[in-house]
């Protein structure tokens, strides 16, 4: 590889831009499947200087970095297009958040089986399997498929209230 082109990763991550000897060489991007993507000036197969920004526009910044810290927990795309109405909760930075499958978690570039421990891409290839690190950090962190939205009936918690005070 020499010249400009594109090469694509079996994990379907491609790289676009100047190559040398077989390596990353000059301007390039690498695109990620999940929408994200890394700018950088490449040495011999090695990032000199580049810039990472995430599928939804938001450009990371190594200084000053204030998304989603603790004053702050908006997502990008609330930062950008407001907050939803009242009784509208954004659970994810895409609205409406994907749907998982039952018994999965949504782990951010892709569903994960807690019993094959599997991680697929969204489309549905294999990504990875997840070693006990990341299997315990996806169970305590990440939305589940059983996660349910609970609202109280005004009218039972009533009746509940009655019952309790009778007794």
């Amino acid at each position: 590889m020499h010249g400009k082109g594109e090469y694509t990763f079996p994990t379907e991550t491609k790289y676009v831009g100047e190559m040398k000897d077989g390596m990353f060489h000059g301007k390039g991007v690498l695109h990620f499947p999940n929408g994200s993507k890394y700018e950088a000036t490449w040495e011999n197969g090695r990032a000199k200087q580049g810039s990472f920004t995430f599928a939804d526009g938001l450009q990371y910044q190594e200084k000053d970095w204030d998304y989603c810290d603790g004053y702050d927990r908006r997502f990008y795309t609330e930062r950008c297009n407001g907050l939803r109405p009242a009784g509208e909760s954004q659970l994810t930075d895409l609205h409406p958040p994907r749907v998982i499958p039952d018994g999965c978690y949504d782990c951010g570039d892709g569903f994960y089986d807690p019993n094959t421990r599997v991680v697929t891409s969204y489309t549905g290839r294999f990504l990875r399997n997840a070693d006990d690190s990341e299997h315990e950090w996806i169970a305590r962190t990440c939305r589940k498929a059983w996660d349910e939205v609970v609202a109280v009936d005004p009218a039972k918690s009533i009746a509940t209230r009655s019952e309790e005070t009778s007794n």
